[in-house]
């Protein structure tokens, strides 16, 4: 049964907030600023010749990865403040069980316990 987390103060859970909404603001920035890097590139050999197109390219598709990953850590990070506003932030999404302070101070988007997160990544 998933309760508010008693074992987080509320200063640290205020700063964890503090830094989620931080997060937050710096990832909408970044995805703001990128959308120009991840345009399609012209394929006009006059204006830019082949090695150049081609590293174009490359960086497109590396701008692309990055916005990617850019986006899916904006979701986790909504998601976290949605569970600090449901008074449920701070317990593992699978077992339920308490995620360790020191983990969320790492990761304030952390969902899952260290050892839920470490059985997820071995599939």
């Amino acid at each position: 049964m998933i309760v508010s987390a008693k074992e987080l103060g509320q200063q640290q859970i205020d700063a964890l907030r503090a830094a989620l909404e931080s997060r937050r603001d710096e990832l909408e920035n970044q995805l703001s600023m990128g959308v120009e890097a991840a345009n399609p590139v012209s394929l006009d050999q006059q204006s830019v010749g082949r090695v150049s197109r081609a590293d174009a390219i490359q960086q497109q598709q590396m701008a692309l990865a990055g916005r990617e990953q850019a986006e899916a850590l904006l979701r986790q990070v909504a998601l976290a403040l949605s569970r600090i506003d449901d008074g449920v932030y701070g317990y593992c999404l699978n077992c339920e069980q308490p995620i360790a302070p020191a983990r969320l101070e790492a990761q304030p988007h952390a969902s899952l316990c260290l050892d839920c997160q470490s059985a997820s990544e071995r599939g």
